[in-house]
Order: C-alpha cells, then structure tokens, then sequence
C-alpha cells in the first residue's frame, strides 16, 4: 500500500521549479510527443515549438492536429521551429512501423521521445483491440513500447552524435498515482493475469499500465545506458484534462477540486525531459508532480525493480521480456 505521505506529496505537490522560462533555445532539436491533440501533450509541442524545437505530434486524428498546429503557430509567431503530424495509432500494434518509418524518413535525429499518449477507460466490462490486448495495457504500455522500440537506433545514434550533453537524449513516459494505488503487492505487474481471464476493475488495469510505463523507464536505463539514453517515468499530478472523460459524473465531481491546471502537468513533462536535475546518475528514478524525483511504493522498489540476483523478483525486467514477445511480430 502507498504510504499516506507519498500520497500526500503527490496530490498537493509544491509548484512547479522548472518552468516555461527555464527552457532553453531549442533550435536543432527533434521532439516527438505522442497524443499530442489536447491536455498536456498540445502544452508540451506548444512550449517545444517556442522555443524553436522542431516537433512531431503523434496523433491518430489529423484534422484535429492540424487545428492544433494552427492554434500553436498563431500563439507562437516568432518561432523559428517546425511543427509537424504523423499518424500514430498506438492501439493498432500492426499500423506502429508505418509511423516510425514516416519519422525517420524525415528525421535521422531525436532528442527526446515524449510517450505522452494515454488511456483510462470506463468501468464495466473490459475493451480489448484488434491484436486481443486489454485496451489500457495496448495503448498505455505496447503500442509505448514498440515505438519506443523503433526509434531506439535514432535515439542512440543521437546520444552518440559529437556535442551532445551527457543525459540530455531521453524517452519520457507518464505515470500516474494510480501506479502505486492499484498495482499488487510486490510485483506491481503480474504476468499470469496480463490477459486479464480473471476479471479486475478498470482503475486497476489503468494502474497497472501506468506501472507498466515505469517499468520501462527504470529497463530502458539499465539497456541503454552505455549509449547515452536516458528513460524517465514521471506522474504529472492530477490535472483538468480530458482524461477523466470516460469517468462516472460522481468521480468527475469529487476529483475535480483536486485537480491542478494543465500547464503544471506540462512542466512536469518538460522537467523530466529537459531539466539538468535529470542526470545519467538518476536515469531510471521514479519522479512525481511537478518534476522531482521520489521513491515509488517501498515494495516495487525493493522488489519489483530488482533482478532475482539482486534479491527482488525481476517483475520489471519480466515484463519487459514480455512486452518484447507481444510486439515482435510488428517489428
């Protein structure tokens, strides 16, 4: 169970320290941030692109990207940056390649991969996609993980480019609370039920595809760590987003007082993806709102997080294994 503290920190968090001000002039840079058509993501490209980035947005719905890259460019008329679409479905794992490969034949860099893109369903009986998956663990965490996977070779081939800083080429994923408040005991992610043949709540599988996201961060780590990149998985805080949109009224009404503006969110996001605090030291470290690093729950850390070697059970690293199985024929 979550410590009433860990709670406490991340549903009222300190503001934010690393802001829209202390970015830097991004010029020459490539970003990608997935789900990028509202929330957090279109604050993340908005900010990217001010400051002179060039940007990919990640979207399955064009027409409405579009309209967002209009709406950025208006508020943003003295960027030099390019702000660009490519379709992204994350929850179709077969369309995944077609979308790498429309990136990289307009890209041979990438400074940052922002696995922005997220799910959270309606309770009641459980939404599955074309390959079969639960919905929440298609799009939060394979869909995530073979992008990820994709772009790997142009990550690590930009880590490895002359001049740039150590630590400063990172895949960030979102997290969440419900991380900490949903995973078992443990394990966090139990690889017997991944299909879900027993039956859990919808916050739970949302939970533990947020779990899943950590994992990732903290293996990627451990991965590439020799070639410079750098996972990070970060709750953004509880935020007035469309995230919710599937929840019941009630849920609506008594998160909503608790919920922080978007832009908070973003700094969070940008934190864990540009601020120097997030160093090669720290790669893998779990971070909370609004961008500083925390511990996760005790046990995850102490066991979910190591290898058998290392006197854990090596659930993270197992779910890693498993991921790679389910994406291998989309590769």
């Amino acid at each position: 169970m979550i410590s009433v503290a860990s709670l406490w920190t991340q549903f009222f968090p300190p503001r934010p320290k690393f802001t829209e001000g202390d970015v830097a002039d991004l010029n020459g840079k490539v970003y990608i941030v997935t789900g990028a058509t509202s929330g957090l993501g279109k604050e993340v490209a908005r900010i990217l692109y001010s400051k002179h980035a060039t940007v990919y947005l990640g979207t399955r719905n064009e027409t409405k990207t579009i309209e967002v890259i209009d709406h950025i460019k208006k508020v943003a008329p003295s960027s030099t940056g390019i702000i660009r679409h490519f379709h992204l479905d994350l929850g179709d794992l077969s369309s995944v390649k077609a979308s790498a490969e429309q990136f990289l034949a307009a890209e041979k860099q990438l400074h940052v991969l922002f696995n922005n893109a997220g799910y959270m369903g309606p309770e009641g009986g459980i939404e599955r996609t074309m390959q079969g998956h639960e919905k929440h663990l298609a799009i939060n965490c394979l869909g995530t993980f073979l992008l990820t996977k994709l772009l790997t070779p142009t990550l690590t081939a930009t880590a490895a480019a002359p001049g740039i800083p150590a630590g400063s080429v990172r895949v960030v994923y979102l997290s969440s609370i419900a991380a900490e408040m949903y995973s078992d005991k443990n394990v966090g992610l139990r690889l017997d039920n991944l299909d879900y043949h027993a039956e859990k709540s919808s916050k739970y599988r949302y939970g533990v595809s947020k779990l899943g996201n950590w994992a990732y961060a903290l293996e990627l780590s451990k991965r590439l760590r020799n070639d410079g990149v750098i996972g990070v998985a970060i709750n953004p805080g509880n935020l007035q987003t469309d995230l919710f949109r599937h929840q019941s009224y009630l849920f609506r009404l008594l998160t909503g007082p608790a919920n922080y503006p978007i832009i908070n969110g973003a700094y969070a996001e940008l934190w864990a993806g540009l601020s120097p605090e997030v160093t090669p030291e720290k790669a893998g470290e779990y971070a909370v709102p609004f961008g500083r690093f925390h511990p996760i729950r005790r046990d995850l850390e102490q066991n979910a997080a190591r290898s058998e070697a290392e006197g854990g059970n090596g659930a993270t690293s197992k779910f890693w294994d498993w991921s790679e199985k389910q994406v291998k024929q989309y590769l």
